[in-house]
């Protein structure tokens, strides 16, 4: 009888749990489609950028294959989201002339962006002798003798989504701001200081997360 006893205990400890494991399985099955659901309905909206400005204090493509270059840029970012926040966790902004890195990355501070929230970033970025492939220095050379340069005002980071209490896992951002730079005579900047020249875009950038 001993025997039976045993092997009738072991029996119920298996169904309770199988009952325990396939109650867990089913509570996490909710859960998910809780948060599927609540993410549907709310709708998460990638948050838009607007380059403001762009003040250019150096860019000096004198010597060969190397440019220095120095720019404060004014950017505006905004949540469109009405029940949605924003956690930017990390953002570094750096300036590409055709598809080429040419400043340092420069840091902007993590923050929270609550909904329909407005934050302004001026950063400054800049590079001291950069090295410039051949072909990009010769189109550099090229564009500033005619006057007109396009930049590409860039900022990669990860963000975070907040609804409620909760908060999503990272996401990468990545925003791409053009710019034109015009020289000479035909410039539309403003001088601000000696060999300072503020140029005045309020350019949309492109936003993907």
């Amino acid at each position: 009888m001993s025997v039976k006893e045993c092997e009738h205990h072991k029996g119920k400890k298996r169904k309770i749990f199988r009952r325990i494991f396939w109650g867990i399985v089913v509570f996490l099955f909710i859960v998910l489609v809780l948060i599927l659901l609540i993410w549907a309905i709310l709708r998460p909206t990638k948050p838009s950028f607007i380059l403001q400005d762009v003040t250019v204090y150096a860019f000096n493509a004198t010597v060969p294959n190397f440019l220095t270059s120095n720019f404060q840029v004014t950017l505006t970012s905004r949540n469109p989201n009405d029940r949605i926040g924003i956690y930017y966790d990390r953002l570094d902004t750096y300036v590409n002339y055709r598809s080429q890195q040419i400043t340092y990355r420069t840091a902007i501070p993590p923050s929270y962006q609550g909904h329909k929230e407005i934050d302004v970033w001026s950063p400054f970025v800049y590079g001291t002798n950069v090295p410039v492939a051949p072909f990009n220095f010769e189109g550099l050379s090229q564009d500033q003798t005619n006057g007109n340069v396009l930049v590409i005002v860039k900022i990669d980071g990860r963000v975070r989504w907040k609804v409620g209490t909760f908060i999503s896992g990272r996401y990468h951002l990545y925003v791409r701001c053009p710019a034109f730079i015009s020289f000479g005579p035909h410039s539309n900047g403003i001088s601000v200081g000696e060999n300072t020249v503020k140029y005045q875009l309020v350019q949309r950038c492109s936003v993907s997360v």
